[in-house]
């Protein structure tokens, strides 16, 4: 088969890329590895900047988005004996919505069916080649078992931190940046109300908390845990006990339910550099890791790909490179002002186990509490600038 651009991988940023350049008359094929029950059930993130809801709105995709997120213009910051929120649109004039990746997910894929572009699932043996030319390519088995090949103009490497698309990007000069956390965020899913208005994020002397949610009925929570801790040391119960201890505040009770879901998921920050070799061009988790503190990841995936979209836009139709060869350097940007807030919200949230380090942390919450220009800072790099 013959395209513009070939898309590997089926998370928020291939499919927004697919969508995106077929506005713009630029016709695409995406490949997926896994089947499209899967895409459409794995759990991400849950928090989209303002700007990600205005793009999303703008091109049609806003209408359940609406209809079932939840907005929210604050967080609260707590520590032992308070709770102290910031009010974002007082502080930067913008707000947040809670709606699951998993719900842009369903949103992007029912839309490119139904507009009859090219998606293909559950394909095997997916290769890159040529890159380095004006003809490159991609190959796979497809869920027939039958062998195809995509000759496209561009390849767009939307695949994730585990695919193939980035060790294809080899040039000379290739960095990478990478911090591994010695701890972990123990996530659940929970059938329970949520207990809040907003979501809170808790320092505690037993380690970070943070109550989240997913609609009314539902709870999204977590706890800072050892890097090394397994699943099986938690029992429904424990977390629930544990979760009660961090987040405890006069006058405020945690409600609790059946836990619907629970996993424990690493903590790292990645950037490998350039996001560009050739004919290949990389976007979201391919490229870059961020801890899920500072609410980032389908975020910054959507600001690389609002960037690549204007630049293959150019270079294929009107046959201008110029914003095509400085893609990766604008969004490296951003990439590393998105890193730089996550890395200081994690920081400032989790314990280390140095007391030294628990009384700088708390120092800087109340920092941020009592200063309008450090609560301003952090509410517009949470709520996100404007693609």
């Amino acid at each position: 088969m013959r395209t513009q651009v070939a898309i590997i991988g089926a998370g928020p940023a291939g499919l927004l890329l697919s969508h995106l350049l077929a506005r713009r008359g630029i016709e695409s094929v995406l490949v997926e590895n896994r089947s499209r029950s899967y895409v459409e059930a794995r759990l991400r993130a849950g928090i989209l900047e303002q700007a990600t809801v205005d793009l999303l709105t703008d091109i049609g995709l806003g209408d359940r988005l609406h209809a079932e997120g939840l907005k929210h213009d604050g967080i609260y910051l707590q520590w032992p004996g308070m709770r102290h929120h910031l009010d974002f649109p007082d502080l930067c004039g913008r707000s947040v919505w809670v709606y699951g990746q998993t719900e842009v997910v369903k949103d992007l894929i029912r839309a490119g069916l139904e507009a009859g572009r090219a998606l293909h699932f559950d394909v095997t043996d997916t290769e890159i080649h040529e890159v380095e030319t004006a003809s490159p390519s991609v190959t796979f088995t497809d869920a027939d078992g039958v062998g195809q090949r995509i000759d496209a103009q561009v390849i767009a490497g939307c695949d994730g931190f585990y695919g193939i698309s980035r060790p294809e990007v080899s040039a000379p000069g290739r960095q990478v940046w990478q911090r591994e956390y010695p701890f972990s965020w123990l996530g659940i899913l929970a059938a329970a109300p949520p207990s809040t208005d907003e979501l809170i994020y808790a320092w505690h002397p037993n380690g970070f908390a943070m109550h989240s949610m997913r609609s009314p009925q539902v709870s999204r929570l977590y706890l800072q845990v050892d890097a090394t801790d397994k699943i099986d040391n938690w029992s429904d119960d424990r977390i629930w006990t544990e979760l009660s201890t961090r987040m405890e505040f006069d006058g405020w009770r945690l409600t609790d339910g059946p836990v619907m879901e629970k996993s424990i998921l690493p903590m790292r920050s990645f950037v490998s550099a350039p996001m560009r070799q050739g004919q290949l061009f990389l976007a979201g988790d391919a490229a870059h890791i961020v801890p899920p503190t500072g609410a980032k990841g389908l975020n910054l995936a959507a600001a690389d790909v609002a960037l690549l979209d204007n630049a293959l836009g150019a270079l294929l139709n009107d046959g201008d490179s110029r914003l095509a060869d400085r893609y990766s350097d604008t969004a490296l940007e951003r990439v590393w002002r998105t890193t730089q807030f996550s890395w200081w919200m994690t920081s400032m949230l989790h314990r280390s186990g140095d007391e030294f380090d628990d009384e700088v942390q708390l120092a800087e919450l109340r920092y941020v509490a009592g200063s309008r220009a450090a609560a301003t800072s952090l509410a517009e790099r949470y709520t996100g600038m404007p693609f």
